[in-house]
């Protein structure tokens, strides 16, 4: 058992869903998965483990922020051998190329966190996401009715409320699409294991035009990111 994730060997399935909120990992077990058992209430962030035609597949709340996502998924890659995990999220859009509930496929992750520079020295590593996943999912947001999907950059902040928002400015003018709180740790631990990690999340807020969803729908409404993130990893 680890530190922070209080699951038996075994009782985690090598491919995970990971949203931030764990009331969200909640609704996805009770809304996707069949025969779904919790295996993990620590601190509240839920995780869980069932079926998803006929495929194992856990869902592990990660908590806001990189240093939280980084906890859970290194306990996942070292203590529970888990070989995928598809951050399933919302994000921000920067741009009025994106709207309100698109998806946002991040192809790769910039961020104003110090922990990469830390690792790599005060190099600028660039976190990217699994080929594989990524063209699967793509694939199957566009045969998904009502959904317009997005492939590109996406921003990892580690301040919600950010004291310098036109710092943003130069981001949005090379690309990037959206910004969240977890992508770039995540596809940079990947690598340092050598496991598959995507993130699909979806815009609940508009940094430009304002527009925002309410807790209650970014809790229990993005079910087509959803079935995108687990038709990727399991195909179906």
């Amino acid at each position: 058992m680890s530190t922070h994730i209080g699951a038996a060997p075994g009782d985690i399935a090598p491919v995970v869903l990971m949203p931030g909120d764990p009331l969200r990992a909640k609704w996805i077990a009770e809304t996707f998965l069949d025969d779904a058992k919790c295996y993990h209430e620590v601190r509240g962030m839920y995780g869980y483990t069932g079926t998803w035609h006929g495929q194992r597949v856990s869902v592990q709340g990660s908590g806001m922020g990189q240093p939280s996502l980084a906890i859970y998924v290194n306990e996942l890659f070292t203590d529970y051998d888990v070989q995928s995990v598809i951050r399933v999220g919302s994000c921000g859009a920067l741009t009025e190329k994106v709207a309100i509930r698109d998806v946002v496929l991040a192809s790769g992750a910039c961020t104003d966190s110090s922990m990469n520079r830390l690792r790599f020295g005060g190099l600028d590593y660039a976190p990217v996401a699994d080929f594989g996943l990524l063209s699967r999912a793509y694939a199957a947001a566009q045969a998904t009715d009502g959904v317009t999907a997005h492939v590109g950059l996406i921003m990892s902040s580690d301040s919600f409320y950010s004291p310098r928002p036109e710092l943003m400015t130069p981001m949005t003018d090379h690309g990037v699409l959206a910004v969240e709180m977890e992508a770039s740790a995540l596809y940079t631990l990947a690598a340092a294991y050598d496991r598959k990690a995507l993130v699909v999340c979806t815009v609940s807020d508009h940094i430009v035009t304002g527009e925002q969803t309410t807790s209650a729908e970014r809790e229990q409404t993005f079910d087509a990111m959803v079935h995108i993130a687990l038709t990727a990893a399991l195909g179906a």
